[in-house]
């Protein structure tokens, strides 16, 4: 098979269209409530985070969020289905993390959306 500069380009050629992603990955790809999506990964992210500082195991984990380990490990890896943003919170302080929830007026610049920073 040949290789070398040529075919390189062959195959830059061959590749499909990159588009740019509007910021919400969900919304990029037209799910339903992309907004609260994005939240709840964000979300989901800070407790891995969380979990991952503290070398916590799946099951150490769940013992400390009231939680079956399976739950814990479907939640880990991205699953947020039956998981509202309240129960999210609240999993977030029982591993002793600060939750705030600012309000602010929408803007022409930053329409009213939910911002998980």
């Amino acid at each position: 098979m040949p290789s070398g500069p040529a075919s390189k380009r062959k195959k830059a050629l061959d590749a499909p269209p990159v588009e740019r992603g509007g910021g919400n990955v969900f919304a990029d790809l037209g799910l339903p409530n992309p907004e609260l999506a994005l939240a709840k990964a964000k979300l989901v992210q800070q407790l891995r985070a969380v979990i991952t500082e503290r070398k916590l195991t799946q099951g150490k984990a769940a013992d400390l969020l009231g939680l079956d380990q399976p739950k814990v490990s479907a939640l880990l890896r991205g699953r947020t289905d039956g998981f509202t943003l309240d129960r999210l919170f609240r999993l977030l302080i029982a591993l002793d993390q600060r939750v705030e929830i600012t309000v602010k007026p929408a803007t022409a610049t930053e329409p009213g959306v939910i911002v998980v920073a």
